[in-house]
């Protein structure tokens, strides 16, 4: 938790986009503007996939970048900083088998990401200031076999697809054009519990699998909240020295690995004992909290589903479930500590007499606040006056 304290609100928003933005593309996803180019043959979505991942895979990619981002409504950042990372941005993309990197430009400020299988840098020029963090590694067989696993064949896609379908909604491959390149896109939206996420599109090269496309649909909206678009798509050989950037000299380098392990103990539950012991969950994890723990069977209608102590000092209970779920954390508040939480740079609301913050977006709200010496954060998706009517329930 301590990383988190020491980010700017800015920063750790910023972080958290990036994020989910590599993630969800992987190291050669990239989103293009729709082309009017030749489409490929009608496919059922399996065989479409199977052949795309059985085609010849490029040596590298580069690409216009236009990056959209309208997740944070008009005033929900008050005073914060600018970065590329917050707002819409143009750039370039560059990306090979060893990584990729991605520049972003806007009047806000400029942005650097780069990646490889061990690590991620998002270097914000604004503040001078480089953010690394290590990336889980396979280990043993799984090490050994990385890249040598087979194409997976057509029943087994069809019966991903099955399993994928009982909490999704998967629209069929549609033959498109993107980027000037021959692909199919994919629409997937979830069939129950699905908050404030209306869909989800995803576009990939017919020929060669590569993704096209990425975009995040609120719930009722026809434009994205999130979404990579991109121009002038090529592929081809792509140096490492264009791909593998080091951030500026002089620029401060904040390591979330580090920070975030500093934290912890070494063991699976915080409680100084060994990996193997069981969490404190259930009764016990509200029995045993080091204050008076406030966690209804219900929270607004919803089921608790999951209650557990971490670290021996900090309640997490989950209501709901999917991404309809609302997760409540809460901890004794340090009376010593100096140091202002970065929500507290957040709009100000009420909650049943005490102040708190709130940080309200496209696709959840997260709301912060502090009474009787414990501090609360709920977190969902769900809309501000609903989280807002969740928290004050909490007495």
């Amino acid at each position: 938790m301590k990383l988190f304290r020491t980010l700017s609100t800015a920063r750790l928003i910023a972080l958290a986009v990036v994020v989910v933005a590599v993630a969800a593309g992987g190291a050669f996803a990239v989103a293009a503007t729709g082309g009017s180019g030749s489409t490929p043959p009608p496919k059922p979505l399996a065989q479409a996939i199977h052949d795309a991942l059985a085609g010849q895979k490029p040596d590298g990619i580069t690409a216009h970048i236009g990056f959209t981002n309208t997740l944070f409504p008009s005033g929900s950042l008050v005073g914060q900083a600018g970065s590329a990372l917050m707002s819409s941005a143009t750039g370039r993309l560059w990306a090979n088998a060893n990584g990729g990197r991605l520049e972003l430009q806007s009047d806000a400020g400029d942005a650097q990401i780069v990646w490889s299988d061990k690590k991620v840098t998002v270097y914000d020029a604004t503040s001078n200031t480089a953010y690394v963090a290590n990336l889980p590694q396979s280990k043993g067989a799984d090490a050994k076999d990385a890249g040598k696993s087979a194409i997976p064949s057509v029943d087994e896609i069809t019966k991903f697809l099955t399993e994928f379908g009982k909490h999704w909604t998967v629209s069929g491959a549609d033959p498109t054009n993107t980027g000037g390149q021959e692909s199919y896109t994919v629409k997937v939206s979830p069939s129950h519990d699905g908050g404030l996420l209306g869909s989800a599109e995803l576009a990939f090269d017919a020929l060669r699998g590569v993704p096209l496309k990425v975009a995040i649909y609120a719930q009722g909206a026809s434009s994205p909240v999130l979404a990579l678009e991109a121009t002038n798509v090529s592929y081809g050989a792509v140096p490492d020295s264009d791909v593998q950037v080091s951030p500026p000299a002089g620029a401060k380098i904040v390591d979330l690995s580090s920070q975030a392990q500093g934290g912890g103990n070494g063991n699976g539950n915080g409680n100084g004992k060994d990996k193997s012991t069981p969490p404190v969950t259930g009764a016990d994890a509200i029995a045993q909290a080091p204050f008076p723990a406030i966690v209804p069977d219900t929270l607004v209608g919803l089921p608790r589903q999951d209650v557990r102590l971490v670290s021996g000092k900090t309640v997490i209970a989950v209501y709901g479930q999917g991404l309809g779920a609302i997760v409540l954390v809460e901890h004794a508040k340090d009376a010593g500590a100096k140091q202002a939480s970065p929500l507290d740079q957040l709009p100000a609301v009420t909650v049943d007499g005490a102040t708190g913050h709130e940080l309200a977006t496209q696709l959840g709200t997260v709301v912060a606040w502090d009474r009787s010496g414990v501090s609360y954060v709920l977190a969902g998706s769900l809309p501000s006056a609903a989280a807002e009517a969740a928290a004050r329930t909490l007495k």
